[in-house]
Order: structure tokens, then C-alpha cells, then sequence
């Protein structure tokens, strides 16, 4: 992304003065069509160059990337570009694009039907997004799940089945691999009381937040002897960086917390019913996983060029190097995620002294190779959603003071064999930084007994969705064998850029 810079050098001239003037003709270069939005850029454009706040060339740069990307502006607290921002989310939000692009794959006609749980609970946009992506000429089926809301391309929460020989890198995610982890151990649940201070300290000796954070000792790196690295130029470059990283957690909605977790009769096999303390984490493949998600994504929009509306939904074919250099580099992510998620489990179960009876754990952000009812083979995008097949274990949490769940697959063929991978958000980050209170965030915390290190409003509990509706919402899809109810929560320190 460009980012916003002051030209500090000298006084520019006056608007208009010199020719300087940011014209409609320029902003209509960068794919703007609609008039009241054209409007509102020249305004902007023309006002910071009229102040000499930024030189021409700078203005333009950054209104091409806030139109591609406008997340990071509309979060930069007091950012030029911000209202703009805002603007361009907001428009999206009703299914509209300020850029508009030359396509070379026409989207179908028609919008194929597609099963959504919780519709009650999902905002328009993810709606609008779902409807685009069973229009792709290469999509077979989609599902949403209840905890859907928008993000870029495919929801999230969005469930997308396409032609086998094809995967879009978007409709993985950006944080390829986000997965959860959870470890029970033999100790009574009050141990989140009684000994709670040795549980914090473990958490903060123990995990690593943060953008860029790095570790210098492992428990197990011998993922790192493994031929894959070397299998292209670009996990070669990515190696030293993933595995610095290995064992740390990031930023945004990841978080390694302690909790109690009840566990029903007969639930789990070789565990008896009751309560259990239990460790549970979030996060996914780090920088690693980002990097390929950036280089790919790029190079798929650029060989699959899409309307306006589809853009991030471009995809890669398996037959094609590319494609069979994301599935490499897709997979890898995914068992260093895994590996990851080991690291800070095993170093905190190695101080508690203690190993755990067992561990359960799932992806949420993949792209499988499986069949539907019928016996088509196809790629099954999972943005946001847990796999669900019959039998299949997984974790859905809530937020760091509502329950989490670990369920048991139904296998039900409408979902394409998933779930919902969350509660989901109820508002956007940015909202929750403007209308939520700190003092009733602090209160509901307080009341759910639970110790919080890190986070900011934006991961409040009130910014996300009702998980006992979410749940009610896909009993068709899970069953619950245990509620995990967090205690003692690590995320990331406040104003962190959130990576997920």
C-alpha cells in the first residue's frame, strides 16, 4: 500500500497555479465513473494540494491504493484519506464499485441459489459478495454461514466450491491457514482461579504478539528440514522470515487464552465428562502465509481479469505454474500453521509440567480438493468456516468473554460440510473504536471473570455477534461435545494493525 507522506520540502503552488490541478480526467484515469464520487476525490485531491500538503503525483498514488484497498486509510485515526475511505467501505457495503475495470471472463447471468444459515444475522454486503461469487464462470456451489459478514471477495464465512482445477487466493483468505488449536489437560477448571497468577505468567513468557515478532528458541523447527522450501523462488525468499516467526501469534482476533471447558457424556473418547482446564488458540501462517497470499492474489488478478464486483475473486489454474506454486505454497502454510500452533502449545504445556490428554484442531481460512453428494471432485474454498463433515472435530469460538464450542461434524451436503468458524463480526473495526465505551467493555469483563493482556476496543466482545444464536442458528451443521468459557485471555497490545 502507498502510504500517506507530507511533501516537507517546499510550499507547492496554488490549486490550479502551474497546471497543478488534479483534473477529472486524471481521477477518471484511475477507473473513477461516478459523478458524486468523483466530486468528493476532487475535493480531497484538490484541497491538499492547494494547502501543499502532499505533491500530485503522491495524491494520486494514494487514491488509486485506497480504492483497490481502502481498509488501511478509513483505520488511520486522523488519516487524509480517511472520510474517502469510509465512503468507498460504505458504497461497497450496498454492492457498488468506484473502479470500474475491462474483464476478459464474463460472470453468469444468472446467480445460482445457495443455502444461508442465520440469514437474520448477515449484512447485506456479505450477501451481495456470496451472490457474485456463485456467478464465477468456474463455481459449482456456495453456502454462507451465520456468522458472515464482508470482507474481500468471498465473504467471510463464505463457503465457495469451484471446478476442481482451479483455486482463488482470495476466497483463502490473507491469513492462509488461520486455525484453531485447543489442548485439555488433566487439572481441575478452578485452576483458572487458584493458580492464576502462574497461568498469566505462563501466557506472557510463553506467546509472542504482535506485527513482526519473532522467537529465538523452538521447541520443534524440524519443519524447517523439509524439501518443500526449496520447491520455488518464492518460498525460498519467504523461509528465513517464516521461520523466525514460528511460534508467535500476530495480531488482530489471534489470542492464546486459558479457560474451562466442560465436556459432556460420552462426548470425547478416553475422557471422562466434566471440567477441564484447557489452553485454546488463534492464529494462523504469520508473514509467511501473508507474503504468498500478496504475491499470488496479484498474479491471479492480473492472469484472470474480472468486473469490477469480482475483482478479488480472481483465480489461479492447478495446470499452470502458477497455480501449482500456490497449491505448494498453500499447503506449506498450512502445516506451518499447524506447526505454529504445536510451538506455543508445547512450550506452555512443557513450564506447566504437565501434558496434555489430548489435542484438537482445525483450519478455518483453506482450500480443499473434495467431492460433493454427487461425486464431482471440486476445490472447496473455506473463507472463514469450519470443515464439518460427518464426524469431523472442530473448535468455534466466541469472543474473549463469550463461549467457544467444540463440535462434531454432521456432514450436511447443502454446507458443503462446513460451519461457521466464529461468531463473527457485528460491526467493523473502525465502528468499534467510534461507538463503543471502554467502561462498559472494562464492566463486562469484570462480570465474566475474565483477565484480559493486550487488545483494543476493536476486539471488544460487543463488536461481535451472538454466539448461543450463531450456534442455534447451524445445529443442523454441529454438535456440541464441549463449551470452552475463556479466563485468562493474551492478544496483541492495543493499535496493533490487525493481521487477520
Amino acid at each position: 500500500m502507498v502510504t500517506e507522506k507530507d511533501s516537507g520540502a517546499q510550499q507547492l503552488p496554488l490549486q490550479g497555479a502551474g497546471g497543478l490541478k488534479v483534473s477529472n480526467n486524471e481521477l477518471k484515469a484511475l477507473g473513477i465513473n461516478d459523478v458524486e464520487i468523483l466530486v468528493n476525490f476532487s475535493r480531497v485531491a484538490n484541497g491538499l494540494l492547494k494547502h501543499g500538503v502532499m505533491d500530485k503525483p503522491n495524491i494520486l498514488a494514494n487514491l488509486e491504493a485506497l480504492i483497490d484497498d481502502p481498509m488501511p486509510y478509513a483505520l488511520k485515526k486522523g488519516g487524509k484519506f480517511k472520510n474517502l475511505a469510509e465512503d468507498v467501505i460504505a458504497l461497497r457495503k450496498e454492492g457498488k464499485f468506484v473502479k470500474q475495470q475491462r474483464s476478459n471472463f464474463k460472470l453468469k447471468e444468472e446467480i445460482a441459489d445457495f443455502p444461508v444459515w442465520g440469514l437474520e444475522h448477515i449484512e447485506v454486503g456479505a450477501l451481495t459478495q456470496m451472490r457474485t461469487a456463485v456467478q464465477l464462470p468456474i463455481a459449482v456451489a456456495g453456502a454462507l454461514m451465520p456468522d458472515a459478514h464482508q470482507g474481500y471477495g468471498l465473504p467471510i464465512g463464505g463457503v465457495l466450491a469451484t471446478t476442481a482445477n482451479t483455486i482463488i487466493p482470495f476466497a483463502v483468505g490473507v491469513d492462509i491457514a488461520c486455525r484453531m488449536c485447543l489442548s485439555i489437560f488433566d487439572i481441575p477448571a478452578e485452576a483458572v482461579d487458584t493458580e492464576k497468577h502462574k497461568l498469566q505468567s505462563l501466557l506472557l513468557d510463553n506467546t509472542y504478539f504482535g506485527i513482526g515478532c519473532t522467537t529465538k528458541s523452538y521447541f520443534d523447527s524440524s519443519l524447517f528440514d523439509s524439501k518443500t522450501w526449496g520447491e520455488t523462488k518464492v518460498i525460498r525468499g519467504l523461509k528465513d522470515k517464516a521461520y523466525a516467526q514460528l511460534g508467535t501469534s500476530g495480531t488482530g482476533n489471534h489470542f492464546v487464552e486459558w479457560g474451562e471447558l466442560t465436556i459432556a457424556d460420552n462426548a470425547l473418547t478416553g475422557i471422562p465428562a466434566g471440567r477441564y482446564l484447557a489452553l485454546l488458540s488463534h492464529s494462523g501462517s504469520r508473514g509467511f502465509g501473508g507474503s504468498v497470499a500478496d504475491y499470488y492474489s496479484k498474479i491471479a488478478m492480473t492472469k484472470t481479469k474480472l468486473p469490477a464486483e469480482a475483482k478479488h475473486l480472481a483465480w489461479l489454474d492447478l495446470d499452470k505454474d502458477e497455480g501449482q506454486e500456490y497449491w505448494i505454497a498453500m499447503n506449506l502454510a498450512g502445516e506451518y500453521a499447524s506447526a505454529n500452533h504445536h510451538e506455543i502449545h508445547n512450550k506452555i504445556a512443557r513450564a506447566l509440567g504437565v501434558k496434555p490428554l489430548t489435542r484438537i484442531e482445525n483450519h478455518h481460512n483453506f482450500a480443499w480438493k473434495e467431492h460433493l453428494a454427487d461425486g464431482t471432485e471440486v476445490m472447496v474454498h473455506r473463507k472463514g468456516a469450519t470443515p464439518a463433515g460427518e464426524g469431523v472435530l472442530g473448535i468455534i469460538p466466541g469472543s474473549m468473554s463469550t463461549s467457544g464450542f467444540l463440535v462434531r461434524g454432521k456432514g450436511d451436503a447443502s454446507s458443503i460440510n462446513s460451519a461457521s468458524h466464529g461468531a463473527g463480526r457485528l460491526m467493523s473495526r473502525s465502528a468499534a473504536f467510534k461507538t463503543l465505551d471502554k467502561a462498559a467493555i472494562a464492566a463486562n469483563l469484570v462480570d465474566k471473570r475474565i483477565t484480559l493482556m493486550g487488545s483494543d476496543m476493536d476486539e471488544a466482545p460487543m463488536a461481535y455477534k451472538d454466539i448461543h444464536a450463531v450456534m442455534a442458528a447451524q445445529s443442523d451443521l454441529v454438535e456440541v461435545l464441549a463449551k470452552f468459557d475463556p479466563r485468562i485471555v493474551r492478544m496483541a497490545d492495543a493499535r496493533e494493525k490487525p493481521e487477520d
